[in-house]
């Protein structure tokens, strides 16, 4: 938070020196290289380094580019690390939109909660280790390593606004229990552990396994600015399969998302309000493994994982995965506002500001038969199940966006759940606007 706090400062005081300037038209390569020095309050300190290179050709598309290559290596003092290659381009395939992501993320502490929000229970006394009802830090927690590989076309339907979206991704899940030896942590079992012995969380499913997708939809973009739009509307509808015979196995089945963005123009290049509302349910009888339940469904991975819901990419300041189950609905608004513009290192500069409110709701609650479940001796069912359905999860917050060129974002957003069941606040500097 100080280096961002110094970084802010600095920029503050070079723009008094070059406010008013025109912004320059940017030509050929361009590139933004940062240590990663970030935080995320799931994960923890940030470190590695990127490199985000643009290609804007003659500069007559400005601020479009023509190729976009992201590369990360990093890794987070609670354990986790990103491995990622990204590419992104409508100029290697003509009148085709192209991107491609290779990943390899790990994170030997990923959170769980169960299913189906609020039915659930979380009690953070079981991971505080000054609380008499402690059980483990880890007890919402197992060990997940994810590979992934995907690709995506969108090509033109008519005019430039509406488009046809296919693709293609393969993931790997690799799941545990988190290493209690390594960490130093009491011998006691994690919700995980008691999720495989309830038989909620299957023994072929367990350790994890392949799930390998095909999808197609429609997207409707009039976005005037796909960064930080001032005004137009991105919907979609997207449906993604993994069929059995695909490598799927027992664990065949599709789902579909609707995702509908809109922006407004509220002072011309300065503010604008902009809100998401997103909608995701399992089709049919098809059963998903529960480490391929948190993906939310996209067009275009914006970031490094595109899942929850709760944390950095879709509910801010509530616990990660938090909201899980077979249908949910999501959204976000926000206020985002350019307070400032200048000139630095040769390069065009904003600072913005976006005030905003999240929530989401389960639609659609994963089957789970708790009546019969061996809680012991020393736990109830109230201790995991409320038997109630699932009600609207809130928090509201709000960030700091630090921008060169238009499209290099570094972001700081801090959100507050409204209820305690959610955790209580979330604090995440990494890169670009939520939507």
């Amino acid at each position: 938070m100080k280096t961002s706090l110094s970084i802010l400062l600095l920029f503050t005081c070079l723009a008094q020196q070059s406010i008013g300037q025109e912004e320059e038209i940017k030509t050929g390569w361009n590139f933004g290289a940062l240590p990663t020095i970030a935080f995320d309050s799931d994960l923890g300190f940030q470190y590695g380094g990127l490199i985000n290179l643009y290609h804007y050709g003659d500069g007559s598309r400005y601020p479009k580019y023509n190729h976009s290559l992201y590369l990360e290596i990093s890794r987070f003092t609670r354990g986790s690390g990103i491995n990622r290659l990204f590419y992104d381009s409508d100029q290697l395939l003509k009148g085709i939109r192209t991107t491609f992501d290779l990943s390899y993320v790990t994170d030997p502490k990923m959170d769980f909660f169960g299913f189906n929000g609020y039915e659930t229970v979380y009690n953070p006394a079981f991971t505080d280790v000054e609380h008499p009802e402690y059980v483990s830090r880890v007890f919402y927690a197992f060990d997940r390593k994810m590979f992934r590989v995907k690709a995506d076309l969108q090509g033109r339907l008519s005019g430039n606004s509406l488009r046809w979206v296919t693709g293609l991704a393969s993931y790997h899940f690799q799941t545990g229990v988190v290493d209690k030896e390594k960490y130093e942590l009491p011998d006691a079992e994690t919700l995980y552990e008691k999720y495989i012995n309830w038989g909620i969380i299957g023994d072929d499913e367990k350790d994890g396994g392949w799930v390998n997708y095909l999808k197609a939809g429609l997207s409707y973009d009039t976005r005037d600015n796909e960064p930080n739009p001032m005004k137009g509307i991105w919907t979609e509808a997207v449906i993604q399969t993994a069929p059995g015979f695909l490598g799927n196995g027992d664990f065949g089945h599709t789902k579909i998302a609707i995702t509908h963005r809109q922006y407004f123009t509220l002072i011309k290049k300065d503010l604008s309000l902009a809100y998401r509302i997103a909608w995701q349910q399992t089709l049919g009888d098809g059963r998903v493994p529960f480490y391929a339940q948190p993906l939310v469904i996209t067009s275009f991975l914006k970031g490094t994982t595109s899942q929850g819901l709760g944390g950095s990419k879709t509910i801010r300041g509530i616990l990660r995965h938090r909201v899980v189950g077979d249908g949910f609905v999501y959204g976000n608004v926000e206020l985002r506002w350019k307070f400032v513009r200048f000139r630095f290192i040769n390069q065009n500069f904003y600072l913005a500001l976006n005030p905003f409110w999240d929530f989401g709701i389960i639609t659609d609650p994963v089957n789970v038969d708790f009546s019969s479940f061996d809680y012991g001796t020393e736990f109830t069912e109230e201790d995991f199940f409320t038997g109630e359905k699932d009600r609207l999860h809130n928090s509201v917050g709000t960030g700091l966006k630090i921008a060169m060129n238009q499209n290099f974002i570094v972001s700081v957003d801090f959100g507050k759940a409204l209820d305690e069941q959610d955790g209580n606040t979330g604090l995440y500097i990494g890169l670009n606007f939520l939507f």
